[in-house]
């Protein structure tokens, strides 16, 4: 058989493929389980005595909490402490002294001191008063009296003490003493025929977050960081 010009008669091999070799497909790991995060609370308990100021915090709760409610229970400030001790509050409002032991205690604000007198007393010509200014008035100290005021010249009542400040608010309105205490408690019990005027050299009350050492859950951390002013993505601090 007649061979073609030039050939060699031998069949040509497939040339190999340069460059590296197809990478193989690796097997895919498998994913971890994503940690599931704790349910919320069924709600959240939060004590306060009379005249505590925390509407803006009860907003931001619901805000960052809207799964869980807040349920606010009243606290007599005479109470506070074994309410504290109860079980069934998260934390509270409180007012300041207050036993510290086992408790977890941040001060929010202080109050200042009001007198409190009928809108006919000739005390509301002043826009400030003094401890010497209330000479010869009845200063009423009812029995859940929060501030403990004594006034040098005071007259004495001539009647047992009430046994709330409500109740010594209404001898007030009839015209019959003054009556000192923080000034929510005069925004609370305010009433138009009654007056109140700050008491420049009375004491201050001190309002304070609180709750149990034992009890420091993660809602509790959540509302100290609402009334520390943190917000939902601030770390803690």
């Amino acid at each position: 058989m007649a061979r073609g010009r030039g050939g060699t008669g031998r069949t040509p091999r497939p040339k190999r493929a340069t460059g590296a070799a197809p990478p193989r497909a690796r097997r895919a790991s498998p994913a971890s389980a994503p940690t599931p995060e704790p349910p919320p609370p069924e709600r959240f308990v939060l004590g306060a005595i009379p005249g505590a100021t925390l509407g803006k915090w009860i907003d931001a709760w619901s805000r960052r909490m809207p799964r869980t409610p807040l349920v606010l229970r009243e606290i007599a400030v005479s109470d506070q402490r074994s309410a504290l001790d109860a079980d069934d509050l998260d934390a509270a409002l409180v007012r300041l002294p207050i036993d510290r032991a086992d408790l977890h205690v941040i001060p929010l604000y202080d109050e200042i001191p009001v007198v409190v007198c009928s809108a006919e007393s000739h005390l509301t010509a002043a826009d400030e008063l003094e401890l010497d200014d209330l000479a010869g008035e009845v200063v009423i100290a009812p029995a859940d009296d929060v501030l403990a005021v004594t006034a040098p010249d005071a007259a004495p009542a001539a009647f047992d003490p009430p046994a709330t400040t409500a109740d010594a608010v209404e001898i007030v309105a009839a015209g019959v003493g003054v009556l000192i205490v923080p000034m929510s408690l005069a925004r609370l019990h305010h009433r138009r025929d009654v007056a109140f005027r700050p008491l420049r050299d009375g004491p201050t009350s001190t309002v304070a977050l609180a709750w149990h050492a034992s009890r420091t859950t993660p809602a509790v951390d959540t509302f100290v960081g609402i009334v520390r002013g943190r917000t939902a993505n601030s770390s803690r601090g």
